[in-house]
């Protein structure tokens, strides 16, 4: 008996969307019962061709109510998310079925083997370091397929992450405390390293108020759940405050003390700067990227903390639907 399965792909109208639809279009397998292109631009535009896909349009929600507007207008029996920018295998249709085809009711979601092509001339960015971190990260959505039961009983996405951060590895700790098992297939999709511009690693730091939302839900162990390596948030925090301390003696006219701040944040600068450049390219374009960046990051990432505290202070878990908990229940004891 085939796998019963809908494929929903959240897009902000990236011309690669063209090939993972080719790639479901044309590749080798048994087919989805339906695509779902999830358009969650803020102002609709043109996209390429869907080839017959379903759209729908969550007008810039955020790729987490994408998701999950996708997979709950989807009625199979698994629902598997794409970004809209990996590289599906000409197989992946065959791979994925074969993934999910014998796995027990006990078994919530297969994920897909991440690839990130790095260049093979010189050393990788750090942008390009930083994308290479997804073919080790546990949970991610670029690939993955979630039983539609383990999303119902779940309660899906948690919304309140606004970005295509957290949201993935939370809903995965969920699904798990609720009784299901999470495994690894042995489908491979490669994830290119998109473009980007000189202060994209700045940006990135909005994602430290979601760093906020992880502990008020899961509690302060929540990094070692999702296997992350220890943040840089205290450091930054040091570096920061050294900076305004030494700004803030050098207006009171305390200038040895100012110095000594100064000189402090200075330091601190200079080693984050280093750390980032050592095992890059050390392009004159790439070095004064760090450089900047470096001194931006540590306030841009308190900032944001502070922030995510701020917004989350109350935030509660999201509640599970309690039907679909006892239709799990029967399902399992049949």
């Amino acid at each position: 008996m085939s796998v019963d399965y809908a494929v929903v792909i959240p897009t902000m109208g990236r011309a690669s969307l063209t090939r993972v639809l080719d790639a479901l279009e044309h590749g080798s397998g048994p087919p989805p019962r339906e695509v779902i292109v999830v358009d969650d631009r803020p102002e609709p535009g043109p996209l390429p061709p869907t080839h017959g896909a379903r759209l729908l349009r969550t007008g810039g929600r955020g790729p987490a109510a994408a998701r999950n507007a996708g997979w709950r207008a989807a009625c199979c029996e698994w629902v598997a998310f794409l970004d809209d920018d990996v590289l599906p295998a000409r197989d992946w249709k065959a791979r994925l079925v074969a993934d999910l085809e014998d796995l027990g009711l006990d078994v919530g979601a297969s994920q897909a083997r991440i690839s990130v092509p790095l260049p093979e001339d010189r050393r990788p960015t750090d942008w390009e370091r930083g994308t290479a971190g997804l073919a080790t990260a546990r949970w991610i959505t670029a690939d993955m397929a979630y039983r539609r039961a383990a999303l119902t009983h779940a309660g899906g996405f948690d919304e309140r992450f606004p970005r295509a951060y957290r949201e993935d590895a939370e809903l995965a700790l969920r699904v798990q405390r609720h009784g299901y098992r999470i495994v690894t297939g042995e489908r491979v999709t490669v994830h290119p390293v998109r473009e980007s511009d000189f202060l994209a690693s700045l940006r990135q730091q909005r994602g430290n108020a979601d760093d906020a939302l992880m502990r008020r839900l899961l509690g302060p162990g929540w990094r070692e759940g999702i296997g992350g390596a220890p943040g840089l948030l205290r450091r930054h925090a040091v570096t920061t405050g050294a900076g305004l301390l030494a700004v803030l003696c050098g207006l009171l006219g305390k200038r040895v003390v100012a110095a000594v701040l100064g000189t402090a944040w200075a330091g601190l600068t200079a080693k984050f700067a280093v750390e980032r450049i050592a095992p890059g390219p050390r392009t004159a374009d790439e070095v004064a990227r760090m450089v900047v960046t470096s001194a931006a990051i540590p306030p841009a990432a308190c900032l944001h903390r502070v922030r995510g505290e701020v917004r989350h202070r109350g935030a509660a878990p999201v509640r599970p639907d309690p039907l679909a908990a006892v239709a799990r229940s029967k399902a399992v004891s049949r």
